[in-house]
């Protein structure tokens, strides 16, 4: 808080120190914030993503938006979805900073960002389901095949957030029409912008041509040839099965969704957030509205950097629309509270576990994550970076053997989180095609119960385990889901320095259990400010938090648990929150109750 604090109820209000912070988009900021700042970035970026607040010209006119980066010294480059506006830099820069502080000491601007370029997270490297140890094998597959006597995931569309798609014959008569949403025509490698075609282009780059990051090295280090990331990531969740050819999906009578967002050098934050609303069924403005919503949204893609608001207002949307969101953890084996948009909230965050059980050398960890699930190892740790070694202990999926455009379609093996990610987006389908009125928030909760733990070690956190397929879908059948239906995902805004009620109804019968759990997901800047209370029916308090002074972090995402015996399960249930302390602005995302 750089030593400020905000008053109590009972003093004088004090300005809030700039944050990183996640805002209600329906309240404005009492001060501008940037995240991530340029400190924090290790890649070269030429944009920023300006959001200016309610009420202000700038927030809808397009004019008066485009004069005021104009007074700034630099260009209006488009309007996003969120009504936030992208600004062009003027060139490839790793620190902007004196442009950012001119927006920041603008009382009309509500944040200020760079458009970070996104990176998929693979290490790049073919054909039969018995390669396909990740779905079956005892040690440390994912128990795929006995949820396919009950869910193939008919029904359910899955867009898949990445490089596009390549064609493939074992893929094709999976895909329903997607959508490129690269708007840099260079970086995109079609000769134009945005367009209904988001064919893979081939995301190869020459040593050095994406810049130089913070320390003067070349970006990329060394020549790479096109991945077909997207169609690699795609053929896990989705790829025909039972064909007589190449590999199994996951969910494979569900539908792949292709949004191309990473191109040349990688994919920007803004394309990648309009990808997002419009995959989950939002409007984009000069985008088709989208036939085919996806039901579920894996992102193998991501950066080192906090969560920035434009990711977690794209990501409240989508889950707030009903679309599970999946995310790759990152391959740089460090905490993924670093790295977006693994770290932000509401996210179903995916470690990747090797064919022996443990966590790859590779995957990112910590409390942020969620699943650890396959995602293979096609190298030792301690080989030479770049080689392939145990192709055998890889994850198998569709590809294409074009070094720069594309050639023939092929089969190959991958290592990554983002391999792990695709194999929970695919679990997904299976339960959505289930039992279709599950919400996110549930099936995040299904997927975690009924994990089992590694087989193997994992130092730093891998979430609540190695997920089971199997598992998971047969406890759609024969338990409710964890939050036992109990569910309200309304937003209601915290009042600054005031009190808010979200309410449950229940028809629970009996008293309610000594192990009561009350799962919390709110969005908030500086937590100590809030103090949260459990209400029962009969309007006994049951204190879930209390505020610290001290406790400066963002968001209270927890799971309580409350001795509540006493009380009747039958009624309404609330969950009252407090702010104490003014400057910070907040809203209850989503909460569940579980009264047995």
């Amino acid at each position: 808080m750089n030593g400020l604090r905000r008053t109590s109820l009972c003093a004088a209000a004090v300005s809030a120190a700039v944050l990183s912070v996640v805002s209600p988009v329906n309240a404005a900021p009492s001060q501008v914030q940037s995240q991530p700042d340029s400190t924090q970035v290790n890649r070269p970026f030429e944009r920023l993503i300006v959001g200016y607040k309610p009420g202000t010209a700038e927030a809808s006119s397009d004019s008066a938006a485009s004069d005021d980066v104009k007074n700034k010294g630099k260009s209006l480059h488009r309007r996003m979805a969120s009504g936030a506006v992208v600004v062009d830099l003027g060139s490839k820069t790793s620190n902007a900073d004196s442009t950012i502080q001119a927006f920041k000491a603008d009382p009309d601007v509500a944040y200020v960002e760079p458009d970070l370029l996104m990176q998929p997270f693979a290490d790049p490297n073919d054909t039969d389901y018995s390669r396909q140890w990740d779905l079956f094998e005892a040690t440390a597959g994912m128990n795929v095949p006995g949820a396919w006597s009950s869910t193939t995931g008919a029904g359910v569309t899955v867009a898949v957030i990445d490089t596009g798609y390549v064609a493939h014959s074992d893929l094709s008569a999976r895909v329903v029409a997607g959508y490129d949403f690269v708007s840099d025509a260079t970086r995109a490698r079609d000769n134009n912008g945005r367009d209904s075609n988001p064919a893979d282009e081939g995301d190869w780059v020459a040593r050095g041509e994406c810049g130089t990051d913070a320390n003067g090295n070349p970006v990329p280090a060394a020549d790479q040839g096109s991945s077909w990331h997207g169609t690699h990531v795609a053929g896990t969740i989705a790829a025909s099965t039972n064909n007589a050819k190449g590999i199994a999906g996951i969910a494979y009578d569900a539908k792949i969704q292709p949004l191309r967002v990473l191109a040349k050098c990688g994919g920007a934050t803004s394309d990648i957030a309009d990808a997002i609303t419009w995959a989950s069924g939002g409007t984009v403005s000069g985008v088709p509205a989208n036939a085919t919503p996806a039901k579920v949204i894996n992102m193998s893609l991501g950066g080192q950097s906090s969560c920035s608001t434009t990711y977690q207002n794209a990501i409240n949307g989508a889950i707030n629309r009903g679309t599970t969101v999946v995310v790759a953890a990152g391959n740089s084996n460090m905490n993924v509270a670093n790295f977006t948009p693994a770290n932000c909230s509401g996210v179903i965050t995916v470690a990747a576990s090797s064919r022996e059980g443990n966590k790859a050398f590779y995957s990112n960890f910590g409390t942020r994550i969620d699943i650890a699930a396959p995602g293979g190892e096609t190298r030792r740790g301690t080989d030479t970076p770049g080689t392939i070694t145990t192709p055998e202990n890889g994850i198998w999926s569709t590809l294409n053997a074009g070094t720069t455009t594309p050639g023939a379609e092929n089969y190959k093996p991958y290592q990554g989180t983002s391999m792990a990610a695709p194999h929970i987006a695919g679990l997904a389908a299976l339960l959505v095609a289930k039992k279709p009125s599950l919400t996110p928030a549930q099936i995040k909760d299904l997927i975690k119960t009924n994990a089992r733990a590694l087989p193997g070690t994992c130092s730093g956190g891998c979430g609540a385990g190695l997920a089971d397929a199997t598992k998971t879908v047969n406890a759609v059948d024969t338990t409710p889901p964890p939050s036992g239906g109990l569910e309200n995902t309304t937003d209601v805004p915290i009042t600054d320095m005031g009190t808010v009620t979200s309410s449950i109804s229940s028809t629970v019968t009996g008293n309610a259990s000594s192990t009561t759990k009350v799962g919390v997901d709110i969005v908030h800047t500086y937590r100590g400010d809030l103090v949260i209370d459990l209400i029962a029916p009969d309007g006994t308090a049951y204190r879930l938090k209390n505020s610290s002074s001290s406790d400066s972090a963002d968001n209270v995402v927890a799971t309580y648990t409350v001795n509540a015996s006493s009380e009747v399960a039958a009624g309404t249930w609330k969950l009252r929150v407090q702010d104490v302390y003014s400057g910070d602005t907040g809203y209850i995302n989503a909460w569940n109750l579980t009264l047995r």
